[in-house]
Parts: C-alpha cells; structure tokens; sequence
C-alpha cells in the first residue's frame, strides 16, 4: 500500500484512539500489568545473561561504550516505532507501517524475515533450556526436554492470549526482580557496604586497573557493538502485544518513555556491576560465565544455581515471546494476503491456531536439525537469521520517514508520541545502522553472519517483488481483511 492510503485501511481504526482493537479477530485479552512486564522483560533476553562474558573479553570495560551505543540507537528506533504504534496499533506493528509507507514488498519482507528469526530463536531457547533442565534431572534426556517445553508453551499460547500474558508477566517478573536485586547488591559491594561481602569493594578501580579502559583498543568498541547488538532484540514485542490490549495506545505511549531507564539499569547497570567487582580479565568470568563470577565474588552460596534458575526463566521467557510473535506476524501476513489466508482465522477466543501451529511445528523442525545436524543446516540457520534485527531496526527508520508526513496530514491528534529532532535523528539513526551492517562486512567476526542473512533477505524481497508484478499488472493488490472483520474456525 502506498502512502497515500489512510490509517483507517488495513487495521487502521478509526475513531477513539483507546477503544478496543477490533484488529481482525484478535481479543484485548492483554491487561496493564501484562503489558507493562512484557515492555520492561522484553528487553532482557538470555543473551544478556550467556553472552556478555564474551562482550566483556572482546572489550574490556570499554564493553559499556558498546552497550551505550547500541542502547542509544535501540531507544531511537523505539521512539520512532512507538509514534506510529501509538497512532495505529496493529497486530503486525513495523510489518504493516512499512507495507503502507514503503510498499507492499517491504511489508512482505520485513514480516517474513521477522517470523523466520523467531522461528529460528525458538529452537535456539528449546535447547539452551533443555539443557538446564537436563542437568537437574538428568534422567530425562535433553531432546524429551525440549520438547516438554516446546509443548507446554505451545498450549499456553493455544489457550488465550491472557494466557501468554500470564505467564510472561511471571516469567519477565522473575527476570527483573534478579537483576534489580543484583544490581542493588553488586553496588553495595562495589563501594564496600555490604555486610558480610567477600568481595574487597574496590569501587571503580577494575575499571583501569588491568589494562586501562581500553585495554584492547579504542576499535574493540566496535567489535563489542557486534557482539551485544543482537541481545537488544525483543524490545520491540509490546508493540505487537499492545494490539491485544484494551488501551493500546496508552501501553505503546507508557512503553517507548520508559526504553531509557530500563536499558540504562538492566544492561548498563548490571554490567557497570560486574566491571566493578571483578577485573574485566577475572579467569572466572570466561570460566562461569559474568553474572555467577561476579555472585561468587561476594561470597553468595550455590551461585552458579541461582543465575541457572534464572537463565531458565529468561530462556523460557524468550520462547514464550517467540512463539506468541511469530503467530502474530504470521497472523498479520495473512490478513494482508501475504501468507496461507488461514493464518488470519481465529477461534472463539480470538486464538489465531494455524499461525501459532505453523509458527510452532517450524520451531520443531528447526529443534530437529539443532540436535541432527548442528554444525550444518542449524549453523546456516541461526547465522542467516542473525543480522535480521538491524534488518527490522533499519525498516522501522526508512517507514518512519514517510509514516510521520501520513499521520500528519490524516490524524495528526494521534501522534501522542513523536519521535525527538525529526528529522534529523532518525537519519543519523539509519546511518548508525548502515555504519554497523557495513561493519560486519568486512569484520571477520561478522562478515559470514551479514553475508548469509542478506542472501536471504535477498531471495525474500526477491518473492515479494515478483508476486508484486502480477498485482499491478491486474490493477490492484488483493484486500486485507477490514479492521472488525472477524473469521472464525
């Protein structure tokens, strides 16, 4: 769709901003408060948990610079994706914005890669939690753990909505009690006011003391933002989920202002802390992982199975938000004719079944070839998936630019969120992301990532320029199915 069509089409609603989202079948079966813990969990993914240890031993303290930055432009883009959700809240979120402001390819694309990746993630979860689960209960083996898992999550998302919204508000709750309280401890242990710390509470000094701040160079920055970028991925759920709310543009609004703050403590703090109490080159941050190094430094008990107890939680987290995000993508691409129009059919209770049932059997198949062939077809996988967050990050940008004249110029009393210095930022946001996939070109440890992911965001745009043609050639696209329209199984 092009620009010149209103927010009125294709989910639009027109009317009273806050009334319930009609949106094709799907039920404001989201309250607040799931909501809210989906917007502050969704920052945090296992990654932040798994992977900064290797962000830490690429950089050096100067690893904070790295999460600054992308911190930085993940709260940019998310300013700029929360002024178009507020003004049209949609089950599709960037899908459907860049479908109407940069043409039906990119919805098509951006929407298909996006499924893809979480498809993908969900496999990458299954396992990382199987594997937890297994060295608890080693009877059971890893692949029957898996599946438990992948079972017991599908038929909560099966179930309702509220469903998945209870859970996640459990789940993310988990994840964000253990970090504020990690934070808060680390602090006082840090600044030597913590009873009973084994830690000697040096404050700032192992933020220079081995090596300086840069100890690996100023150019380790970059090779940190490669590193950490991808554990940003999520923050961008809440937008889809606030379509299943009763008041979603308040839940979009409240969401964007607060990305601050929550990536400023969860990320920067926590990581702030584990510099702190230990040095960035401490043998037991490589050896256990940052978060149970910087626990067993205080002189915490059992460390290492607290920290599993919550890696669990956030992995299983993360699965549950795949699953859900993935059904509502593919349930948005086929209101709008761009996936099986059976993916666009809820049940009594607003369910979308076949897109979560498709969504999920190709999380299974993607378990297969993890334990079949993990080194292979796995490998392609997950390194031509890895790259579709600045994929999706960058599509946000170029949408908002045409999204902002649309909205002014047909409801300019919805832009209750509007993006800082536009235009401005927004362009020195896209040149930030260009500057990053350019990077991982010519980076060794990104270059096979990049290339692999944009093959195959090559061959997806690749369709959708070709099932474009035979539309114009027959006058038109086919029509998505009208806002309040509602099919049932």
């Amino acid at each position: 769709m092009t620009s010149q069509n209103t927010l009125a089409e294709d989910g639009g609603r027109p009317g009273d901003p806050g009334a319930p989202p009609p949106d094709g079948g799907l039920r404001p079966g989201l309250k607040n408060r799931h909501l809210s813990m989906i917007a502050i969990g969704g920052v945090i993914g296992a990654g932040l948990f798994v992977g900064s240890a290797t962000g830490i031993a690429a950089a050096g303290p100067a690893i904070l610079l790295s999460y600054a930055l992308v911190g930085a432009m993940v709260v940019l883009v998310m300013r700029m994706l929360g002024e178009m959700a507020a003004a049209n809240p949609a089950s599709g979120s960037f899908s459907e914005y860049a479908d109407r402001a940069l043409g039906r390819w990119a919805g098509f694309s951006i929407g298909w890669l996006y499924w893809f990746f979480w498809v993908v993630v969900q496999a990458v979860e299954a396992t990382a939690g199987a594997v937890i689960l297994e060295s608890w209960i080693p009877a059971v083996p890893q692949w029957a753990w898996a599946l438990i898992v992948m079972v017991v999550l599908t038929a909560t998302n099966l179930a309702s909505v509220g469903s998945y919204g209870e859970f996640e508000f459990w789940f993310a709750g988990i994840k964000v009690a253990a970090i504020g309280l990690f934070v808060v401890v680390g602090l006082l242990a840090v600044f030597g006011l913590l009873p009973g710390s084994d830690n000697p509470g040096s404050g700032l000094h192992h933020l220079t003391s081995a090596g300086g701040f840069f100890p690996e160079g100023y150019g380790a920055v970059l090779t940190g933002v490669l590193l950490v970028v991808f554990s940003f991925m999520g923050s961008e759920i809440v937008t889809l989920a606030a379509g299943e709310s009763a008041d979603p543009q308040r839940a979009v609004a409240k969401a964007t202002n607060s990305v601050i703050w929550r990536i400023a403590v969860f990320y920067l703090g926590s990581i702030f802390v584990v510099l702190t109490l230990l040095p960035w080159n401490d043998k037991s941050i490589a050896e256990h992982g940052s978060y149970v190094a910087a626990l067993d430094s205080i002189g915490i008990p059992h460390a290492g199975q607290i920290m599993n107890v919550i890696v669990l939680t956030a992995v299983l987290s993360c699965l549950n938000s795949g699953l859900y995000t993935a059904s509502r993508m593919a349930f948005s691409l086929g209101r709008r004719g761009d996936a099986p129009r059976s993916f666009a059919r809820t049940d009594s209770r607003g369910v979308p079944r076949a897109a979560i049932l498709a969504s999920v059997l190709f999380g299974f198949i993607a378990v297969f070839f993890n334990y079949r062939w993990p080194d292979t077809v796995f490998a392609f996988l997950i390194n031509s998936s890895g790259a579709v967050a600045l994929f999706v990050w960058l599509v946000i940008c170029c949408t908002q630019l045409r999204m902002r004249g649309i909205i002014e110029r047909e409801s300019p009393e919805r832009l209750v969120v509007r993006m800082w210095l536009f235009p401005g930022l927004t362009w020195a946001t896209i040149g930030m992301i260009l500057f990053i996939i350019g990077y991982m070109l010519f980076s060794d440890a990104g270059r096979e990532q990049m290339v692999l992911s944009l093959l195959v965001a090559a061959v997806v745009v690749g369709i959708a320029v070709g099932r474009e043609r035979p539309w114009r050639r027959g006058g038109g696209r086919p029509r998505a199915t009208p806002a309040g329209d509602r099919t049932n199984t």
